[in-house]
């Protein structure tokens, strides 16, 4: 009995040292906060709380990120992992910018046409649910990529994940609806019983502990990234694959690779924007969208009239036609990023624009890609002035919703934003081409737009969200609110948003956007369509010595400061 009240008494220690006295069964969300040294914003509270208590030890906005994501692993596993991959985007006090690319690639054995029955027909069942949906998950490589820019060791930063996992934490609300909802799809397309399910129905407040992924976990902390791509979990993923019909190898999971690239930076009227590129679409779509209106008076139409909404429908409309037609993983095609972006070629986008007039897709000779809209994002600063914004994702909600059996963790189902087969429109009517076909090694296309904006040199924004084919929309949308139409950074976030994409046709808006201005869409010539909620921006906003943090109303975000 002395022993195990000793034990007990050390994990308590040992779990408030880790997480700065976080109470992982009582918590709220903060959905606006004004500090002055250091913020996260991100998709749950506990995962930002667990941030500031990393920058309060010393750690950087890099080592508050990382710890982020390893506790939205935990916390948010319809979105969070270590089974997916992401973007991170970066400025350092020192000036440096860096991109990390840890999107997750294709196997080896994976090919252009292996979704394919034997008459041609696409077989969407296999490309999103399901064992052989998954991609070759890139996040553990990216949190150790990114450690070379971050100050405290890799085991502290674990260690809050580590104790979410292993001796739990309370479910909101909405988490406890998503598990019940999903429980049919957890026990048919995992072979062994898993976390999320249980007799009876979850509700608010039950703790979800997660041992198998608590022990991967602890892997990772002692072994590194071979933790992950090599020994034990590496042998649970192949084993897992083995029971339906995936491909993925232990030769895959080692020879995975971080891509560090060349973030995409341009101007935009004395601010400079830093963000994410290829195999990103979000980054040549964003300067694509900022290119084609920084002529435009924009403040002069106001916020949300038919004039402004049309403008920048159109502007989306053209960028989207652009993003179906020419751009793919960089490292398999040709892709004419230059010319893309130049502003002799946007200028010319925009010389068929009409005020007052709706403009038709049929006119565009291009094709279509539609992705899964369940990612996540986090926004971080810190007191030296060090930005970070990382874009993560499994693709689908819970991914591919098969938990590797013994390690705990969901694989994404990836493979999906591949273009399943060429040139033919998939369920969602949507049609890709060649560039984004599947090949061995290669990345699938994302929307993913981490993004950071410089004022004066110093970080000014910090912004992203989740959301698919409407996350550059959703970014594009936040920033004009911002410097065009002067909004604060609570308004930037939660006003209404829409989205159109070239194909299908038509302006999707929130429930909440005005109706006056739908009517004179409507009577412009085009088609809306209410949906469900559009994203969940988390912005980070730098004014003078002030951090305004914000997380979308739209979830369970929350901001966490000090």
């Amino acid at each position: 009995m002395i022993i195990r009240a000793f034990g007990i008494a050390l994990f308590v220690f040992v779990y408030a040292q880790s997480t700065a006295q976080i109470n992982p069964y009582h918590y709220r969300l903060q959905k606006n906060i004004s500090v002055s040294r250091g913020a996260v914003v991100s998709a749950h509270p506990l995962a930002s709380e667990v941030g500031v208590a990393i920058l309060k030890k010393g750690g950087n906005a890099v080592d508050a990120a990382i710890a982020v994501q390893l506790a939205l692993a935990v916390v948010y596993p319809g979105a969070g992992n270590i089974g997916g991959g992401g973007f991170m985007v970066a400025h350092l006090r020192n000036g440096k910018n860096i991109a990390l690319d840890f999107r997750e690639t294709a196997p080896a054995a994976a090919s252009r046409d292996m979704y394919l029955d034997a008459a041609g027909n696409p077989q969407l069942q296999l490309s999103q649910d399901g064992h052989l949906s998954a991609g070759i998950p890139g996040t553990v490589a990216g949190l150790f990529a990114s450690m070379k820019y971050a100050k405290l060791s890799f085991k502290t930063l674990i260690q809050p994940a580590i104790s979410l996992a292993e001796k739990g934490f309370a479910l909101t609300e909405e988490q406890a609806a998503d598990f019940n909802e999903y429980q049919k799809e957890f026990e048919q397309l995992s072979s062994l019983p898993v976390a999320f399910v249980k007799t009876a129905p979850w509700k608010a407040g039950d703790t979800l502990i997660q041992k198998d992924l608590a022990n991967t976990l602890k892997r990772i902390r002692d072994y590194g990234q071979k933790g992950f791509y090599e020994g034990e979990t590496a042998k649970l993923i192949v084993a897992e694959m083995q029971k339906g019909r995936g491909i993925i190898t232990l030769a895959d999971l080692k020879n995975y690779t971080v891509k560090e690239r060349v973030a995409t930076e341009f101007d935009y009227k004395n601010h400079h924007i830093i963000t994410m590129p290829l195999p990103s679409s979000g980054g040549i779509i964003l300067q694509q969208m900022m290119g084609m209106i920084e002529d435009k008076n924009i403040a002069a139409l106001g916020f949300q009239t038919a004039a402004s909404v049309q403008l920048l429908t159109e502007v989306e409309r053209r960028a989207y036609a652009d993003r179906a037609e020419y751009l793919g993983d960089p490292d398999f095609v040709q892709v004419p990023v230059h010319t893309l972006v130049s502003k002799k070629y946007i200028a010319a986008r925009m010389q068929d624009f009409e005020p007052g007039k709706a403009g038709s897709s049929a006119i565009v000779k291009a094709g279509n890609i539609k992705e899964s809209e369940e990612t996540t994002h986090l926004s971080v600063i810190d007191a030296a002035g060090n930005a970070v914004s990382v874009t993560t994702t499994l693709n689908g909600h819970f991914g591919s919703r098969t938990v590797v059996s013994g390690a705990g963790f969901l694989l994404n189902n990836e493979m999906d934003d591949f273009s399943i087969k060429p040139g033919v429109p998939n369920m969602y009517g949507a049609v890709g081409n060649e560039k984004n076909a599947i090949a061995p090694g290669k990345r699938m296309l994302s929307s993913m737009t981490p993004t950071i904006v410089l004022k004066n040199n110093k970080p000014y924004l910090v912004v992203g969200t989740p959301g698919g084919t409407t996350i550059p929309t959703s970014v594009f949308q936040t920033l004009v609110n911002i410097i065009e139409f002067g909004m604060n950074a609570e308004d930037a976030v939660n006003k209404p948003k829409f989205h159109h994409q070239w194909l299908p046709d038509i302006i999707y808006v929130e429930e909440d956007f005005d109706s006056n201005t739908a009517s004179q869409l409507t009577a412009m010539g085009y088609t809306l369509k209410p949906r469900e909620p559009i994203g969940r921006t988390e912005l980070i906003q730098v004014q003078g010595k002030k951090i305004i943090a914000v997380g979308d109303k739209r979830g369970d975000d929350s901001a966490a400061g000090y």
